[in-house]
């Protein structure tokens, strides 16, 4: 049945001229790392979260510039010639978001919140015995803290100055479906999984083990030219938002979007491999445990020289806070390194400023973290470089930046440690695995598919 009939006035943002009738149009949005962080954080403190749209958001922001509009088709005369000046960010406008986000950041901290500035969508009012908490995606909102009565005067406040429609428990949230029980918060993206499985034609595929082949080495003039691209970049495009739930493809996306400029045949067949294994398991996600000590702690890794093309190695990490995974990354290194060494240094020093952010945003979250982070690395001579500055001769080429290892750890916020390879969870962000060690890294990174049969 139909709920309601919605007819939205949109203005042409398209026609808008630079520096005339607009001049920024960012808006901030909630990082999806901060997202994660706090559902950790309320699995483990049991904090309820409620979830609320806000209805018509944009027609709240406020116009600074003049922007004038012609009427739509119905109300215009024969023969008028008039234009409407708009007072409110109509739909379509390029600082529509930007004017909306402005306008709520505004109200909320004129009832005591106060907008973090680890980022900058994350709002929090703290009294001497309670915490309330606001996320805000665009219109979305994610509301949670320990005092039920704040949190209902809020929802009050929010609905008086913007009319809110509340969608009760946190259940679905950009795609990311959340499920809650008494262990812990599950989350994972499974509708979006088979949306994609059915748009491409592979829901009756048979199912593979892991996404891509451990020995495959993709070079962009391999193979013959995809007659259309368009196909491969927009499941490439899908492929990098569900990495947002799914860690255990985030090396094979990182590497199928290198070819998206002129993609060929065996980067389409390494793309459709990575679609078949989600084949087999589509309701697989994240699991933050309830009963967990909120204490930093990470994995740093590197690939040396594994581009085929530029030789540049491969950064990858993983972020834990207790036991949930939080934060992860696989990217290419911007320059050549000359030694392993070198290349896990690097990867030391980015882990180290998602550290240091990360502990910023848990400090606004009043979560506190007196004890050091520890980041725990498989080659010793990246750890003697962080400890030690007598290696001139290996390091005098490095950044400067990538000292702030060696000053954070003078400083006590992370520890360093060494483990073995074996035991190295940031593995399955730097190169493809084989089965055994692809599933056994899974497992120990609090993955896990609640859809499964038992």
């Amino acid at each position: 049945p139909i709920e309601r009939y919605k007819a939205r006035l949109v203005a042409k943002g398209y026609t808008q001229i630079e520096g005339l009738d607009y001049s920024e149009t960012f808006a901030p949005v909630a990082k999806l790392t901060t997202v994660r962080c706090l559902l950790a954080v309320a699995a483990q403190r049991h904090w309820p979260l409620h979830q609320v749209d806000v209805q018509n958001a944009f027609l709240d922001g406020d116009l600074d510039e003049e922007v004038f509009m012609s009427p739509p088709p119905g109300l215009r005369r024969q023969g008028e010639n008039l234009v409407c000046r708009l007072h409110k960010s109509l739909y379509g406008l390029k600082q529509a978001s930007r004017q909306w986000f402005s306008k709520f950041s505004q109200a909320i901290q004129l009832v005591g919140f106060k907008q973090s500035t680890a980022d900058y969508s994350l709002f929090t009012c703290t009294t001497a015995h309670s915490i309330t908490v606001v996320l805000i995606y665009v219109d979305d909102m994610i509301i949670t803290g320990n005092n039920h009565e704040a949190i209902q005067r809020l929802k009050q406040f929010l609905h008086h100055q913007f009319r809110i429609k509340e969608l009760g428990p946190l259940k679905y949230f950009l795609g990311i479906e959340v499920a809650r029980s008494q262990q812990g918060i599950s989350i994972s993206q499974r509708k979006y999984v088979l949306d994609i499985l059915d748009d491409v034609g592979l829901l009756g595929a048979c199912p593979v083990d892991f996404p891509m082949e451990q020995d495959l080495k993709l070079r962009p003039t391999d193979g013959e030219l995809l007659n259309d691209p368009t196909r491969y970049r927009r499941i490439v495009g899908r492929l990098i938002y569900l990495t947002i739930t799914r860690p255990d493809i985030t090396f094979s996306v990182q590497n199928l979007s290198q070819f998206m400029n002129q993609p060929r045949k065996p980067h389409l067949e390494a793309a459709m491999r990575v679609l078949k294994y989600l084949k087999g398991t589509p309701g697989q996600g994240l699991f933050f445990p309830s009963t967990d000590a909120l204490q930093l702690s990470g994995y740093c890794d590197a690939s040396w020289a594994s581009c085929l093309t530029t030789r540049r190695s491969v950064t990858g990490y993983c972020v834990f806070l207790g036991k949930s995974l939080i934060s992860w990354k696989t990217k290419k290194q911007h320059t050549v390194s000359r030694s392993s060494a070198e290349a896990e240094y690097r990867s030391m020093a980015a882990i180290t400023c998602e550290l240091t952010w990360l502990r910023y945003l848990l400090q606004d979250l009043q979560v506190s973290h007196a004890a050091p982070a520890h980041v725990y690395c498989d080659n010793k001579a990246a750890l003697h470089i962080a400890a030690n500055p007598v290696f001139h001769e290996r390091t005098k080429h490095i950044e400067l930046d990538c000292h702030l290892v060696r000053e954070k750890l003078h400083s006590g916020m992370i520890a360093t440690r060494f483990t073995p390879s074996k035991h190295q969870l940031a593995d399955i962000f730097t190169k493809a695995l084989g089965k055994a060690s692809f599933h056994s890294l899974l497992s120990k990174l609090g993955i896990q598919n609640i859809h499964a049969p038992t």
